[in-house]
């Protein structure tokens, strides 16, 4: 991956959690969402999308890691075996999405998770946990098929996340393996540097340059022939 985003905010202390649950029985169910939610495992993997939900999540709440990814790294992460994408949507829209990645050994990582604005506030965050953790414990069977079951699911948050986040994590079971506390430099998370993989400029020259070759064909096989100009 690419180096991230120069410059920024320094934050003096920014603590990190990295927390786990060794146990599927250990995942305490959640109050019922405000609205009903809908889980879809992304089976075409798109670096488009994936990057675009962490910007509309991830702004609030500076997830900022990512900002210095080209559009062929997000290929690349989004593009293993090893990596689920789930898309939730409520109300006919998109209301979140957390990524899971099946790791060696039976530990399963839940790389990201969160609702799109419109759904944060609302008493859905709980189960939008819940529901990603159950996906988690599913490794092996409904998706990773080849990587084998899960052993352990781990996250990471930390004081950037989401106030709530780490309370919601404790209460669906999970429990503090690792702290640490060290300086951090956060860009602003309003701005997302992503190059597109290619200049759409480029292309609309191309495709213009295409069609005056293809008027100026058709302009020759609708010209007159010299012997039907001659009367």
């Amino acid at each position: 991956m690419t180096d991230g985003v120069t410059g920024g905010v320094e934050l003096p202390a920014v603590t990190e959690w990295a927390m786990e649950m060794r146990d599927p029985a250990d995942l305490r169910p959640a109050p019922a969402p405000a609205v009903e939610m809908a889980f879809s495992l992304a089976r075409v993997p798109s670096p488009d999308v994936n990057r675009a939900l962490y910007a509309a999540v991830g702004a609030r709440v500076c997830w900022t890691d990512r900002f210095g990814w080209s559009y062929a790294d997000w290929d690349a992460w989004v593009s293993r075996p090893e990596l689920g994408t789930w898309l939730v949507q409520a109300e006919g829209t998109l209301a979140g999405f957390f990524e899971i990645e099946a790791q060696p050994g039976g530990d399963t990582e839940i790389h990201l998770v969160g609702l799109t604005p419109a759904f944060v506030g609302h008493g859905n965050g709980g189960h939008l946990v819940e529901q990603c953790v159950r996906r988690a414990w599913q490794r092996g069977a409904s998706w990773a098929e080849h990587a084998g079951p899960a052993s352990r699911v781990w996250l990471r948050t930390s004081t950037l996340d989401h106030p709530n986040a780490l309370a919601n994590y404790r209460r669906r079971g999970f429990r503090v393996a690792l702290e640490s506390t060290t300086p951090k430099t956060v860009p602003d998370p309003r701005l997302a540097p992503w190059p597109l993989p290619c200049d759409p400029r480029q292309r609309a020259a191309r495709h213009a340059v295409r069609e005056v070759v293809q008027e100026a064909a058709q302009d020759v096989v609708r010209a007159p022939s010299e012997q039907e100009l001659i009367p």
